[in-house]
């Protein structure tokens, strides 16, 4: 066993085995849905999140990063009751990309020898189910190998906070500009990922935290995968965002480095 498999098996617990599951019952047009729930700190919303899944939904993993509250007492009571639902969990708070990271390893692994659509769902309550189905059906046509929410699409991005409005409008534009991938909501966390691209993947050196989603558009333009936009509903009611200022000067280095990896370069973090 490699010293990298040794830290990974180290890092994460998965709480004991949930309650039985009619694997019948799941399944969108073939394929088999995974739904990813990074969560952190989210006790207030995660009950809704899960209660709102669809029956087609295969496994719905729920990823604790290390939570201060009752987010692991909450998926527990809900995986006792749903068999589909299962907890992940850190010793410590690793960041969103990083228990995205855990979801996939641990999806992609879930289904051996059918497709698979791992789809992530924050535990915020800011996705609205309603809009898994048109994330998931390119990825169950063979038509994308990675599905984007776009919430400029919808009425609804009045919602968002004028700074968040413009913060992810100006680093869509420059995500679209740097990987030449035509994205016009980089910043959204509603996607839909094929179990074949998240193979090809190096899941190893994503970015843990905020700006994972510039790094992953990076790795999937330089792999030449196809990446997809369909519109999705912005929700904001009393989530509290956990994006900060200081985040930023990460991102803009992320889109930084996704140019320079579309170049054949790879920049060093100084």
């Amino acid at each position: 066993m490699s010293a990298t498999t040794r830290t990974r098996l180290a890092v994460v617990a998965v709480d004991a085995a949930p309650a039985p599951f009619d694997s019948s019952v799941g399944m969108f047009e073939g394929i088999r849905v995974v739904v990813v729930v990074p969560a952190y700190d989210e006790e207030r919303h995660l009950r809704a999140v899960l209660a709102g899944l669809p029956a087609w939904v295969d496994s719905a993993l729920v990823v604790d990063d290390a939570s201060r509250d009752g987010t692991r007492r909450v998926a527990r009571e809900v995986a006792a009751l749903d068999g589909r639902v299962r907890l992940l969990c850190h010793p410590s708070n690793r960041g969103v990309g990083a228990a995205i990271v855990t979801g996939y390893r641990e999806g992609a692994a879930l289904h051996p020898g059918d497709r698979v659509a791992l789809v992530v769902m924050a535990g915020d309550g800011q996705m609205s189910p309603s809009d898994l189905p048109a994330l998931v059906a390119p990825i169950a046509a063979d038509a994308a190998d990675y599905v984007k929410g776009n919430r400029f699409a919808r009425p609804s991005i009045a919602q968002m906070p004028r700074d968040r409005y413009l913060g992810s409008l100006v680093f869509s534009r420059l995500t679209a500009a740097a990987t030449g991938l035509p994205i016009h909501d980089s910043q959204c966390g509603y996607t839909a990922l094929s179990g074949e691209a998240c193979a090809a993947l190096d899941l190893d050196t994503l970015w843990p935290g905020f700006g994972y989603p510039n790094d992953l558009l990076g790795q999937l333009a330089v792999r030449g995968l196809r990446v997809a936009e369909v519109p999705v509903e912005a929700s904001y009611a009393d989530e509290t965002s956990k994006l900060r200022w200081r985040h930023l000067p990460a991102i803009a280095w992320l889109v930084g480095r996704a140019l320079w990896r579309r170049r054949g370069r790879e920049p060093r973090r100084r």
